[in-house]
């Protein structure tokens, strides 16, 4: 109400109380009526647009008095009542006789434009006459709770305009629609105010909006797009459709920032969807040459984005787009395994440096791949979790194949080794080392490949650089959890520990000049817990390597009385002088192959029995060792009968006319092949891992289901292995012979933990 109108108000109130003052004249009810239909005939005259002069601020101060002071007249003349029903019937009349004809009469557009201008003059005499009649509202309506004026005069629209024309508005609407969907120039401001009526109609709710248009114009539009979808689908490519798909989606979102209730917005996407997306899904992701598949193959990356951004938007949408691109990664992965392993087949004739190379191959184009398709899910998926997933587990399929007899994570992890060692082949800067080392993490999951490797690099020093041993092994922890690498952090912990006791013991050694043994020794002291597993066998030493023995364990007990020192033989190397007749070479061997040169110090000829018997080991190391000096490329000892390989009846003698180009040469022994053991070491590692999982979820939850500990066993240790179901049934069985669990007597899938 503007400051005008509330003046107007004040001074009808101040006249009035003038007027009772004077004790006013009665009015009564047919008198005063006509006074106030003169009024209200002036009004509908203007909103027709007849001549007709403005109200004048007089004229409206006398419609006002005149109500006030009907209303407050002593009874039987206060005709409040009569006046509110007069009120309404005010608007019936006019609408009956003047409104409804004008509408009947138009059809489609200009019915709607109409219908736009009676509702706005219908708001405009409600605003209006409310304000004449503004004393009933004020108290006579309050007093009886009565529908107010306004709401009664927008009711009368209701009942007798809307309700008759609502099926014909509704129609001409959606016809519109359709029409703009054809692409026809539609007046969209039009359609704004026609809608605008359904929703003001309602009074504040949204009923007559939803029930009386918008739930026709959804399924109008779900016919709409489903005959489009029926066609496209037909002629179109996967591209196209989507391209279609979008478009649409994009043209409905401005359909109702333009003239539809945004409320019509998540309802009216929904329907689009459904039909467009849904409902074909399957169909259009299977495009024979269009469909994801291809766009994959073909690398169309922006295609790929698209379909994201559309199938996202219906329920379970890229359940099966993550499928195929699981489907679709593990078929590229398994095409490397077979390239890799013709390419192996084809070698196997040549050098074993050679295959390596081609397995070293093998493993960049695998971490080529997972760059490239990480990158499809960081850009064209973005980052979604279900496509993380599913790169995931394609890898893990293929990744378990073998390649070459490898498993692909012994090849991981003799590529990393490769990369982290001294003299390896790949020759990177820092900074390339950091990067090639967190690509190749994806999919390490052999603890005992990667705990071999390292060990190797660490007691032979061959690793290159401490600071990318640490690297990786936070890039592992941070992947796999540190009880993945708590042992490789003990490892590389008690190599500093070493070095400190090497210090300790060549100091010493310095202050015993006495104990002194003649002979450089150096200890690596190894806590057993931490590092894998080696053969121990009572080597029967040399006595120049019995005393240096003996010397580290007496300076060892000064440090501690509680450890037991248990000595690898198998790890240690030796450098000894061989005194040749043609020149003196130093040679570098193993422990064992020390052991048995320096046995012909004593003796010139000694039998295979002889030496197996005074070194106290097995066939097998006895074997590889006189392999290595007597029939492989460094002949130190002669052997009888000069075949190339070793039996129990042959006899060996110290080759004195030896000699080489090198003065200084290293004697390997015969590699083994430990793939065995490192299967069974992995297997080993996992049954702990299982038990202590297992240990861990009983002792917190004390009674347990058998098939709620397995499935809170498979996602504890997700990160480091996929358990195997029938493992963990063992691993329990286990654990409960053990006492750590035992059966309900009751129920037998249910257990319960023993403190």
């Amino acid at each position: 109400m503007s400051k005008i109108e509330k003046f107007w108000l004040h001074g009808c109130e101040l006249e009035s109380g003038r007027m009772a003052m004077n004790e006013r004249k009665t009015i009564d009810l047919e008198q005063g009526w006509e006074f106030m239909q003169k009024g209200i005939t002036k009004l509908k005259n203007i909103l027709e647009g007849l001549p007709e002069p403005q109200f004048s601020s007089e004229d409206y101060m006398m419609l006002y008095t005149t109500i006030y002071n009907m209303c407050t007249q002593k009874p039987p003349h206060d005709y409040s009542q009569q006046l509110y029903d007069k009120y309404r019937e005010s608007f019936e009349e006019y609408i009956t006789s003047t409104v409804l004809p004008s509408l009947r009469e138009k059809h489609d557009e200009f019915m709607l434009r109409e219908l736009v201008k009676r509702w706005t003059n219908h708001k405009i005499m409600v605003r209006w006459l409310s304000r004449f009649f503004h004393y009933l509202d004020r108290y006579f309506i309050a007093r009886r709770s009565l529908p107010p004026l306004n709401e009664v005069g927008l009711a009368c629209f209701r009942d007798l305009v809307y309700q008759e024309l609502k099926p014909k508005v509704r129609s001409a609407v959606i016809s519109l629609i359709d029409q703009e969907r054809e692409g026809e120039q539609i007046d969209r401001a039009l359609l704004k105010n026609v809608l605008d009526i359904f929703v003001e109609i309602g009074m504040g709710q949204m009923d007559h909006y939803e029930n009386d248009f918008e739930a026709d114009m959804l399924k109008d539009t779900a016919a709409y797009y489903s005959r489009k979808a029926s066609n496209w689908i037909l002629e179109d490519s996967c591209p196209d459709y989507m391209l279609k798909a979008e478009e649409c989606l994009k043209r409905e979102k401005d359909r109702v920032s333009n003239y539809l209730h945004s409320s019509s917005e998540p309802k009216l996407l929904e329907k689009v969807q459904h039909e467009l997306l849904s409902v074909y899904a399957t169909q259009l992701l299977e495009k024979e040459h269009s469909g994801c598949h291809a766009l994959l193959r073909d690398d169309k990356v922006d295609d790929l984005s698209r379909m994201f951004r559309l199938f996202s938007k219906i329920p379970r949408g890229l359940d099966p787009v993550s499928q195929i691109f699981k489907q679709h990664v593990t078929a590229e992965g398994t095409a490397l395994v077979k390239q890799a392993e013709d390419a192996a087949s084809n070698k196997k004739a040549e050098k074993k440096d050679v295959v390596g190379l081609q397995e070293q191959v093998f493993v960049r184009k695998v971490i080529e791949l997972h760059d490239k398709y990480i990158a499809y899910v960081n850009e064209c998926f973005q980052n979604h979790t279900l496509f993380h997933k599913a790169l995931k587990e394609a890898f893990e399929i293929f990744c378990n194949k073998g390649v070459a007899g490898s498993s692909s994570a012994e090849l991981l992890a003799t590529f990393c080794d490769n990369i982290l060692k001294k003299g390896g082949s790949e020759k990177l800067s820092d900074e390339a080392i950091e990067e090639t080392l967190e690509k190749a993490k994806f999919s390490n999951k052999g603890p005992s490949n990667c705990r071999k490797k390292l060990a190797r690099r660490l007691l032979f020093d061959k690793s290159a650089n401490d600071d990318h041993e640490r690297c990786i092994l936070t890039k592992l922890k941070q992947q796999c959890g540190g009880q993945f690498t708590s042992k490789m952090d003990g490892m590389v912990t008690d190599l500093t520990l070493a070095k400190d006791n090497q210090v300790g013991f060549e100091e010493y050694l310095r202050n015993n000049p006495q104990a002194n043994p003649g002979i450089d020794l150096t200890v690596t002291v190894l806590t057993t817990g931490f590092w894998p597993s080696y053969k121990t066998f009572d080597l029967n030493l040399p006595p120049e390597m019995v005393k240096c023995v003996e010397l580290f364990r007496e300076f060892y007990q000064t440090k501690t009385k509680h450890r037991k020192l248990t000595w690898m033989y198998s790890l240690g190397t030796c450098n000894i002088i061989g005194k040749f007749d043609p020149k003196t070479i130093e040679l570098i061997v193993t422990t064992y192959q020390a052991s048995a040169l320096l046995l012909f110090n004593t003796s010139d000829r000694l039998s295979y029995s002889e030496i197996m018997t005074q070194l106290n080991l097995t066939d097998d190391d006895v074997v590889r060792l006189l392999h290595s000096l007597s029939c492989a490329k460094y002949k130190i000892l002669n052997k009888e009968p000069n075949t190339k390989t070793i039996s129990p009846t042959d006899y060996f003698e110290f080759n004195d006319k030896f000699t080489d180009k090198m003065r200084r040469i290293k004697i390997p022994l015969p590699p083994v092949d430990e793939k065995k053991k490192v299967i069974e070491d992995v297997d080993k590692d996992r049954r702990y891992a299982i038990d202590a999982s297992i240990v861990r979820i009983m002792k917190s939850r004390k009674v347990l289901g058998h098939q709620q500990l397995v499935m809170e066993c498979v996602e504890q240790l997700g990160r480091m292995f996929k358990p195997d179901f029938k493992a963990i049934k063992k691993r329990i069985e286990d654990l409960i012979t053990r006492d750590y669990l035992e059966r309900d007597k009751d129920n037998p899938n249910l257990f319960r933990y023993l403190a």
